[in-house]
């Protein structure tokens, strides 16, 4: 009696891309604090699980968009909901899904509304969601169409970001992308120029902005420390540096691209 062939097994690797694809499915986001969590109600396109909150906290949220609220005491908050214990919650937090954006080109080609040009953030290893967050509030000030960031060495929709976007995540599109060399080579093809801000940048980013009129543009930011990686900072067309008045003068990552997008969108 001969056997039949079973279902030939799956490499590993698929076996392990598949428990990702899973779990990426699975993941949720606990937002917290008022501001997030109302401007996450008041958005149609994230998709929302589970409101708990204080007495209070339902009061001053205001519509809730439909969401029933799970009302809890403020003395037991912390066990309702699984937040970090420094957590800023002002008694609301909301399980969502992470947004999903769509691919680069969907949203790099779209028109920002108010923009004076096309305008991208760029992050190279920003991994503090705090600084991301206070990116992604910048950005949509000053009429950037995304802020784009590798997918594995960068911070993820979280809490705390979403906290500090104040309310910027729900509409400034974050993406995070599997490899950013090569979007950064896309970004090129669509015609954006590439402009890296560095210390060692050759030239002060008003005199470079003068030249690049009207062009679309995406600034490039790397990690404070460590700054871009070689690869990222060889990709850049142009690499500039912001001038100080003194030669100690320097800025964290945030305030660098809220600088250099504020030039970027008057030049």
């Amino acid at each position: 009696m001969t056997e039949r062939p079973g279902k030939p097994k799956k490499p590993a690797w698929v076996i392990d891309k598949e428990r990702a694809r899973r779990a990426g499915a699975a993941e949720t986001v606990w937002l917290f604090g008022l501001h997030a969590v109302r401007d996450a109600l008041a958005n149609p396109a994230r998709e929302k699980l589970r409101l708990v909150a204080t007495p209070n906290a339902v009061d001053r949220l205001g519509d809730l968009h439909g969401i029933d609220p799970e009302i809890t005491d403020p003395r037991v908050f912390g066990k309702a909901v699984p937040l970090a214990p420094d957590s800023v919650h002002q008694g609301a937090a909301l399980e969502v899904k992470p947004l999903k954006w769509g691919g680069l080109s969907d949203v790099v080609l779209r028109q920002a509304p108010g923009e004076r040009r096309p305008l991208l953030v760029a992050l190279d290893r920003v991994t503090d969601p705090h600084n991301i967050g206070a990116i992604l509030r910048s950005a949509e000030v000053f009429g950037a169409r995304a802020v784009i960031a590798p997918a594995r060495h960068s911070a993820p929709e979280t809490g705390a970001l979403a906290k500090t976007a104040s309310g910027a995540l729900e509409r400034q599109p974050y993406l995070r992308v599997p490899n950013l060399a090569e979007a950064l080579s896309q970004l090129k093809g669509m015609g954006f120029t590439l402009v890296g801000l560095d210390g060692t940048g050759d030239q002060p980013l008003p005199d470079l902005l003068a030249t690049l009129h009207g062009r679309a543009l995406c600034l490039v930011l790397g990690a404070e420390g460590p700054g871009m990686r070689e690869l990222t900072l060889k990709s850049c067309d142009h690499v500039a540096r912001i001038p100080f008045a003194a030669d100690f003068g320097s800025l964290n990552v945030s305030n660098a691209a809220a600088v250099g997008l504020y030039a970027a969108s008057m030049a």
